[in-house]
């Protein structure tokens, strides 16, 4: 694995970090739109994360175990999909609400904040993680072309 091909997992990494954020925060912001365009409450999306190369984390690993100086260790991540969360409306009472039917309950959106806030703290430091990986890197390839000059 070069240097600039470790520069590119990481960017990819960051790119799917930055969706799966982004998404996040759109959950959040809708987590009390009772009534979307299909009429509907908001439905929370998830982000689906897939190897960009093809190669599962557990082929890498099989195949480095041999030889880890002639083995690829893959092409970084991307995102696969962004998918609804099927999972079922929360009821809430309130009988004052335009949207409630006849027995006072609301149909609200299935998102819930503190679960979103903890996606986002992982995306966060998985985010951060990266950045750290890319600085690695950069300063790795400072040190080999400094070597030549002393």
């Amino acid at each position: 694995m070069g240097i600039s091909s470790s520069l590119d997992v990481s960017a990819s990494g960051l790119t799917a970090e930055r969706v799966w954020m982004d998404v996040i925060s759109n959950n959040i912001a809708n987590a009390n739109t009772t009534r979307t365009a299909n009429g509907l409450p908001y439905r929370r999306e998830e982000v689906i994360f897939e190897s960009r190369g093809g190669n599962s984390f557990r082929s890498i690993l099989d195949s480095m175990r041999g030889d880890p100086i002639s083995h690829s260790t893959g092409d970084g991540v991307k995102v696969a999909a962004i998918v609804s969360d099927m999972s079922p409306f929360r009821r809430v009472y309130m009988p004052g609400s335009p949207d409630a039917d006849k027995n006072g309950y609301v149909m609200m959106p299935n998102v819930q904040p503190v679960m979103e806030m903890v996606n986002l703290i992982a995306a966060n430091r998985a985010y951060d993680a990266g950045v750290t990986a890319m600085n690695a890197a950069k300063q790795m390839q400072v040190k080999a072309l400094s070597i030549g000059q002393a």
